[in-house]
């Protein structure tokens, strides 16, 4: 029988490896600069903590464990027949795989708030899994990168938040769009016109102003079940356009009447004010059709688009009041992010950016001659290796053609050689594979010449 994985799972080869880790290795420096530290939770939490928090259909998503041992003998023969799966899993897993990195985090910051220093910046790189119907670009093992800062009300974290995502992105060459909104706002506008339950139709149908412009949306609002005189009152917002500026005021007017509002138009101009004089390197845009997670963030939400690219978006994330409470520790305020690997893998993909030195691998073959050859060149292999050049001697003495065809696959740019006439006057051959150049070294000059 031919082996395989599971349906939404993945292998990862050595350059997949390779330029993954270059991912997460740009993305935990970025973090660190920031005083960000790294926590892991296990793979299985209780299914205690799991379920109930991510709604009905997330329930039924979480992949469940099998107790150890003869997880049947609690059960009895009456509960068998009657089939009821759902049941039956509660009484035989205790355990699930983590759906997310959030609410393990939660569970995390409840059972550890003691020994915690508040505001607790954590980060977080890991695998989670959903027993999702797997499609294209969806997986049902793929991994989170997420950071947030809990126990603290200040808009500093947005605003650094902020320059995280932009610096992240400048280190891996990719021009993206930040765009910013406030929950507040949202609420307001819902608040102003009278129709809080509408507020997602509403910015579904902005959303669609550049496809099918102002007279279909309004079409669609009215369509929603929304009256003329409160699609009046949304025309400024549905035209919205200009400065970041121009637009805060123009929303600060339609929303006069909402103290909530108001206090989201606040928030946003502070963010943005303090943005201005730090100096982003990617464009940052507010945008209210922007409305992510609309029962979980109460604050600022942002969302990042490459600009190069056609793809969703590739980080996203906002600020939260009340992370710890479905553990029974309410009023932890939380602002978090949360970059999207497998898609910042494809963007970088396209556009080819990643740096050669991510994915090369070793850096200077040593062709084998023979032992006495070979003997010659392992303490030269060793000393290289103690200056960081990744260095490698083909094990057998096997045809020259086949030593420089592995060298080839595996994109090793130089190859060492050692015959008699380099042992006679102590010196290796250096080959420049891509140029075929050769040089005669003395053995201590090796590592320059790769460098």
């Amino acid at each position: 029988m031919k082996p395989n994985i599971p349906k939404g799972t993945r292998d990862f080869g050595p350059i997949e490896m390779a330029k993954r880790n270059y991912i997460f290795n740009t993305i935990r420096e970025v973090y660190a600069l920031y005083g960000f530290q790294q926590i892991e939770t296990p793979a299985m939490e209780t299914l205690q903590t799991l379920m109930g928090k991510y709604g009905e259909e997330g329930d039924k998503l979480l992949f469940k464990v099998l107790n150890s041992g003869d997880f049947l003998t609690k059960v009895t023969d009456q509960e068998l027949e009657e089939r009821n799966s759902l049941h039956l899993a509660a009484k035989l897993c205790e355990k699930g795989l983590r759906y997310d990195l959030t609410v393990p985090f939660a569970r995390y910051v409840v059972m550890h708030r003691e020994e915690l220093q508040m505001p607790f910046k954590r980060y977080q790189i890991q695998p989670v899994w959903r027993a999702d119907r797997p499609q294209k670009g969806r997986y049902r093992e793929f991994y989170q990168c997420d950071a947030d800062v809990v126990g603290s009300d200040s808009l500093l974290n947005e605003v650094e938040l902020m320059q995280i995502v932009d610096t992240v992105f400048a280190r891996f060459g990719i021009r993206v769009q930040i765009k910013i909104n406030n929950r507040k706002i949202l609420s307001g506008i819902a608040e102003v016109i009278g129709a809080a339950e509408k507020i997602v139709d509403i910015t579904v149908a902005i959303d669609k102003l550049d496809k099918i412009g102002i007279d279909n949306v309004n079409a669609e609002l009215r369509e929603d079940g929304l009256s003329d005189e409160q699609i009046e009152k949304l025309q400024p917002i549905i035209a919205l356009n200009g400065t970041n500026d121009e637009k805060l005021s123009t929303i600060a007017d339609v929303l006069k009447g909402s103290e909530t509002g108001l206090k989201g138009v606040e928030e946003l101009r502070y963010i943005l004010d303090i943005l201005k004089g730090v100096g982003l390197k990617n464009e940052i845009q507010l945008d209210l059709t922007l409305a992510r997670g609309l029962n979980y963030y109460t604050g600022a939400i942002f969302e990042v688009k490459a600009l190069d690219v056609q793809i969703g978006s590739i980080t996203g994330g906002g600020r939260y009041d009340n992370l710890t409470g479905i553990f029974g520790m309410p009023g932890l305020s939380g602002v978090g992010i949360s970059f999207g690997a497998d898609r910042i893998y494809d963007v970088l993909n396209q556009l080819d950016l990643y740096p050669k030195d991510s994915v090369a691998s070793t850096q200077v073959l040593f062709v084998n001659f023979g032992e006495r050859e070979t003997a010659y060149c392992l303490p030269i292999a060793h000393h290289l290796r103690e200056q960081g050049i990744r260095t490698e001697i083909f094990p057998e003495a096997a045809k020259m053609k086949k030593q420089l065809a592995y060298a080839n696959a595996k994109l090793i740019p130089f190859v060492a050689l050692a015959g008699d006439n380099e042992m006679q006057q102590g010196l290796i051959t250096l080959r420049n594979m891509a140029t075929g150049e050769q040089q005669l070294l003395l053995p201590a000059d090796i590592a320059n010449a790769i460098k």
